[in-house]
Parts: structure tokens; C-alpha cells; sequence
């Protein structure tokens, strides 16, 4: 698919190589000539068609995705908590770490929270990284120093995963997994192991990219925490 969209975006150029063979011989390309009998490669219909779908799969996953995320921020704002959505946060490197050598990284967590508190060393910011497809969970896992960011910046990390792309056994021990049953946007999340937990102070760089973002608006009152009744 990826093969079939830089053509299609390019001239056409061909590269001989197998994964044009199969194209070629699936009818998702057709060879052509120009004045000059120099070859060149055309997208067919078949192959508009398989590019179709692969733009529609990405599009649901991403709208998959999105849905869950925005169900875990509102069970964090249940849990009394400020929540951000799509932050970017630059991550100071952690001693003993691969991210070490690398030095200041961006990390930029699905849902980012911290507790409603005055006090800052209460402030216990948490991490979720949302994964709703497999490959994608295989990808991150690879990726050390991405997840080495986000501990960098909080004091609890989770990983949130569609029931049946992953198991808590893949996850790295300094993770915490939930799994996500049903609906995306209205999913029961089943914690299958607790994240640990370690006390840290947000770095100042941090704060300030947390006044110049937006927090997520607060839930109606129906979906509000039961503080139990008045004093």
C-alpha cells in the first residue's frame, strides 16, 4: 500500500523489485511507455481501490483511537484530576537511561494528568499511552527512549490497550496495562497491572507548557465525581 501511494503521488518511475512484481501481477499497476519508449508505472483502478481502503482503515483506527483517549481523560477527571490531551513535553534525560546519551527528549503523551492539589510534591502527574492496534504496540515497545520520556515526566505511566492486541507480559515492568473491553468511547477498563509508583517534582519547562495548554474542559455535572452530600 505504501508502495502503490508513492507511486501514484510520483511520476512513476519503476524499481524492478519484487514488491512491484506482485503489484504488477495483482493488477495494481499497469506498465506504460512514453514517445521516447521509456517505462513508467500507472496506478489502476484496482489499485485506487486498495489505497481507498487502507485510507479508510487508518481513518477508523485513528477515530478508534481518539474515542478511547477521550474516555480514559474523562475517568481521570472522575478521579479529580487535570487533564491534558495531546501534549508536547520536553523531557529532561534520566541518569542510568538510554534516553541518557540522547538528552532531552519530546515526549508527547496520549493523556497527560495531574492531581487538583496546591501542594506541588502532591502533584503526582500520570502518564497514558493509548494503543488500539497491534502494530502500533510493537512499534512503541521498540522505541526505549520514547517510553523513557514519558517516566520522565511523571510519576505513574500506563499503557491502555484495546482488549486483544496485547498482553501485560509485553508491557515493561515500569508500566502499568489496562485493558479497554467494548466500546472505545465507552469502554470498561480492566487494570491488569498497577504502575508503579515513585515520587517526582515537573520540571519548571514543564509547567510552562502546561499554562500555555489548554486543559480539557470540565465534565457536566452529571459526570462529575460523588463527593457525597454537602456539609
Amino acid at each position: 500500500r505504501r508502495r502503490l501511494r508513492e507511486i501514484w503521488r510520483s511520476a512513476g518511475w519503476p524499481c524492478h523489485d519484487v514488491v512491484e512484481a506482485e503489484l504488477l501481477l495483482a493488477g495494481a499497476l499497469a506498465r506504460t511507455h512514453d514517445a521516447q519508449g521509456r517505462e513508467t508505472l500507472q496506478v489502476t483502478d484496482a489499485g485506487l481501490a486498495l489505497i481507498a481502503a487502507a485510507v479508510q482503515r487508518n481513518r477508523r483506527a485513528r477515530d478508534h483511537h481518539e474515542a478511547l483517549v477521550g474516555r480514559v481523560a474523562r475517568e481521570m477527571q472522575r478521579s479529580g484530576r487535570v487533564v491534558w490531551r495531546g501534549l508536547s513535553l520536553r523531557a529532561p534525560p534520566q541518569a542510568g537511561t538510554t534516553q541518557e546519551r540522547a538528552g532531552w527528549a519530546v515526549a508527547m503523551p496520549d493523556v497527560f494528568s495531574i492531581r487538583h492539589t496546591t501542594v506541588e510534591d502532591y502533584v503526582e502527574p500520570v502518564v497514558h499511552e493509548i494503543k488500539v492496534r497491534r502494530a502500533d504496540l510493537l512499534s512503541d515497545l521498540r522505541k526505549a527512549p520514547k517510553r523513557e520520556a514519558y517516566r520522565a515526566i511523571a510519576s505513574q505511566c500506563w499503557y491502555v490497550l484495546q482488549a486483544g492486541i496485547g498482553t501485560a507480559d509485553e508491557i515493561p515492568a515500569e508500566y502499568g496495562v489496562m485493558l479497554a473491553h467494548g466500546e472505545a468511547d465507552a469502554a470498561e477498563l480492566e487494570v491488569l497491572r498497577p504502575a508503579p509508583k515513585r515520587p517526582m517534582r515537573l520540571p519548571f519547562i514543564a509547567w510552562m507548557a502546561l499554562a500555555r495548554a489548554t486543559a480539557e474542559p470540565p465534565l457536566d455535572i452529571d459526570a462529575q465525581p460523588d463527593l457525597g452530600p454537602a456539609a
